[in-house]
């Protein structure tokens, strides 16, 4: 069966880096910062399309201006104190592994920003197979579920996605595959609720349990 997970909010824990991020490059372009609960709400979605939502005013070149920000602010924080995985994350993962399952990771992030954080946890060849939002379509659009599955072999029948926003869940609605919502990350409950999702679960180990 193939796994395939989000990365922030479902298997590592940097969402308050994520805000303090997006917060700190509006100061730096003078913009009035977002409240933490309006950046979360975007977590999830490729960097350029979450910008667009938080500041819809905002030209295409002052955007430009605000991603390279935003890089540059995630990345010095990230150096300093790498974000960590979520409890259980690396148990969940490992015992899927084990039992001859195929992992994925479907994430917003950046090709670049995904492959420093993978290598940064000595993760850089455990995953089957990864999609990021700069190199296909963005969520909730199903291209990166389609391309993972065309990439590793699997209909859509056998294989589930496992994350923490309404925009991983459309995604896999909209794909044809199950999906699992994960309750500790950036969405409440009630968005994923409405999502109709197979499963949701408090702790990614719950996972096990069902397959």
């Amino acid at each position: 069966m193939l796994f395939i997970f989000d990365w922030d909010g479902t298997l590592c824990r940097s969402l308050d880096r994520i805000v303090t991020s997006v917060q700190k490059s509006a100061v730096d372009l003078e913009l009035v910062a977002p409240q933490y609960d309006q950046i979360k709400s975007i977590v999830g979605l490729g960097l350029n399309e979450a910008m667009d939502l938080l500041f819809p005013s905002l030209s295409e070149k002052g955007r430009g201006q605000l991603v390279e920000r935003y890089k540059h602010h995630f990345v010095a924080l990230d150096i300093s104190v790498p974000s960590p995985l979520y409890r259980g994350a690396m148990e969940t993962l490992e015992s899927l592994r084990q039992d001859k399952h195929k992992l994925a990771v479907a994430t917003g992030k950046s090709r670049q920003g995904l492959d420093r954080a993978l290598s940064e946890k000595g993760m850089a060849d455990f995953f089957d197979g990864t999609r990021c939002a700069d190199e296909t379509k963005s969520k909730p659009h199903p291209q990166m579920l389609h391309e993972l599955l065309d990439e590793l072999g699997h209909q859509r029948e056998d294989a589930v996605m496992i994350g923490d926003t309404e925009f991983d869940l459309e995604m896999a609605n909209s794909a044809g595959i199950r999906a699992i919502g994960v309750s500790h990350g950036a969405h409440p409950l009630p968005r994923l609720e409405k999502c109709r999702p197979h499963l949701i679960v408090d702790e990614l180990v719950t996972i096990l349990n069902h397959f």
